[in-house]
């Protein structure tokens, strides 16, 4: 029969965790609540079990003796390992989206707050991340509220999340209001996995074409050398460029390199600087083609920002802040910076959006949703058509991008044999 791994809370408050045998998932989770459980996951478990498997896991291998000592050392080793990896563990925005779901289900599940964070901490190992949890529990016990506890720690919770979760609290669903932060967080996660992952193929082939073109002008090139030196200027053009390159990269292929490393590291602190920033983002705005792909990615970031922190309650005013705030490429950033004063004055949303940033289409879905009273519905849907946008427009730019870097790169290695190969035939053009 297959198992079943869960974990499940108890009425006491308790986390347990374990295995159990049921025909399907609907008749485990039956069976856990038949024990008076509330399932937090179920899945199914890979372990084979059976009579079967039992005796074949407790007979020894034939011919392998296992030396207790030296396995108990190995898993002692490995240990210290696992516990030193996890201390030295930053905390990460995986860590606030795990934090999110599991309180809201937990405070779902009708747990107090105090106590549902205990049940975190307990089931988290020691590191920087427990040790915030913790403060956060102190400042609870002490009497502050979950979200002035949360904004201590400003590098980890931003005010978008602290704002959220204080709407919650004044609200009254503040279990709500952390499973939507999980999810909001798990669906920016999704995007940007696509984004990124959608650009490492290129980014492999633009390596790998370097160092082709690299070894061959460093180390087959060279070869030819020997061949060539008594030829002279009777060598065809493209042969003494492509010798001349050889050389260069044979004498100060390591020089280059460096030099190389060095230019990236003064780029990337340039660019970490405001003149470097508003550089890159203008960059990034007039490319053909990804220029478009930025603005619809920093619209739909606006958009679900936006429309998430009205739809739990926070004020207009105050969630445009935040929400401009969010915007990553700076000119973006700089066209949307009248439309809190706007709002102030008594403007309307859509008038005050910068047309050259929003398409008329997504201009009049925030009107619909202005007139309707379901502005914040309207700029999740908006937040979702755009994110969709983005997947199409970087898979129809890697349809292109992929042939291009394949034949540029089959074209410069062309380009340096057709040159050796010119050279060979002018030498036996001579000898003849």
């Amino acid at each position: 029969m297959p198992q079943y791994q869960y974990r499940a809370l108890s009425h006491a408050g308790g986390v347990s965790a374990g295995m159990i045998a049921a025909s399907d998932e609907r008749g485990a989770l039956q069976a856990l609540r038949s024990k008076q459980l509330r399932v937090l996951s179920i899945k199914l478990s890979t372990v084979v079990d059976g009579p079967a498997s039992r005796a074949a896991a407790a007979q020894p291998t034939p011919g392998v003796e296992l030396d207790d000592g030296a396995v108990e050392a190995a898993l002692e080793r490995l240990g210290r390992r696992a516990a030193a990896s996890r201390r030295k563990k930053s905390v990460t925005e995986d860590d606030v989206m795990r934090l999110s779901t599991e309180l809201g289900v937990l405070l779902t599940a009708g747990l107090p707050l105090d106590k549902a964070m205990r049940v975190q901490i307990d089931a988290t190992t020691p590191g920087p991340w427990r040790e915030m949890m913790e403060g956060s529990l102190g400042s609870l016990k002490s009497g502050k509220s979950f979200s002035a506890s949360l904004e201590t720690y400003p590098d980890t919770f931003r005010s978008f999340y602290v704002n959220m979760v204080r709407s919650g609290e004044a609200s009254g669903n503040l279990a709500r209001v952390l499973s939507d932060l999980g999810e909001y967080m798990e669906r920016k996660k999704a995007l940007r996995a696509s984004v990124v992952s959608a650009l490492t193929y290129p980014l492999i082939l633009l390596v790998v074409a370097t160092l082709s073109v690299f070894i061959m002008l460093g180390f087959v090139v060279p070869e030819f050398e020997a061949l060539f030196d008594d030829m002279g200027e009777s060598l065809p053009l493209l042969t003494r460029a492509i010798v001349a390159l050889g050389d260069m990269v044979s004498a100060w292929g390591w020089t280059l390199l460096t030099l190389s490393l060095l230019v990236a590291w003064f780029l990337r602190r340039w660019l970490a600087q405001s003149a470097g920033m508003i550089w890159r983002d203008r960059q990034a705005l007039t490319l053909p083609l990804v220029g478009r792909v930025v603005v619809k990615y920093e619209v739909a970031r606006f958009s679900r920002t936006l429309g998430t922190l009205l739809h739990n309650g926070v004020s207009m005013l105050k969630a445009v802040d935040i929400a401009v705030a969010t915007v990553g490429n700076s000119l973006v950033r700089s066209s949307l910076s009248d439309l809190a004063p706007t709002i102030k004055r008594g403007g309307r949303l859509s008038l005050a959006l910068d047309t050259r940033i929003f398409s008329p289409v997504a201009t009049q879905m925030i009107r619909v949703g202005e007139e309707s009273g379901n502005l914040d519905a309207m700029l999740l849907e908006l937040a979702r058509v755009h994110e969709g946008d983005v997947e199409i427009e970087i898979k129809r730019m890697l349809t292109l991008l992929e042939p291009a870097l394949i034949l540029g790169m089959g074209g410069v290695i062309a380009v340096i044999i057709m040159g050796i190969l010119m050279g060979i035939l002018s030498v036996n053009t001579l000898v003849v």
